[in-house]
């Protein structure tokens, strides 16, 4: 099944078929930040129903979307990130470099702050 400009759903817009480790190393990475994704929703939900926090309710529902936030970019950009790394390896090119590695760990920093200082700020 081809996408809407005729190349194929795996990116392949010619070039040669790459190792088929490589194929599958890069289909676990896509798969690993999927499970990413799942567990920041996860503690989305946690967070803004399960736990019984003692906190003003504004700082729980700001960590809930920052959460839920942080897994929706996730799940957005892994698989623009594996197209391209699927492309790169049909053209021999250099992997294209990635931000998600570095907004995960931004966007898990800032939790991890507003999560410290909403069990100082009652």
């Amino acid at each position: 099944m081809a996408s809407g400009d005729g190349r194929p759903p795996d990116g392949g817009d010619g070039g040669s078929e790459p190792d088929y480790r490589f194929t599958l190393a890069n289909e676990r990475t896509f798969l690993a930040w999927i499970r990413t994704a799942l567990a920041l929703i996860a503690g989305a939900v946690a967070v803004l129903h399960l736990v019984p926090l003692d906190w003003r309710p504004g700082v729980r529902m700001a960590v809930g979307l920052a959460l839920t936030a942080l897994a929706a970019a996730i799940t957005v950009y892994a698989p623009l990130r594996w197209m391209r790394v699927q492309r790169a390896m049909r053209h021999g090119l250099p992997l294209p470099v990635s931000a998600l590695p570095v907004v995960t760990t931004v966007g898990v920093a800032v939790v991890c702050a507003a999560i410290l200082l909403g069990n100082y700020w009652r």
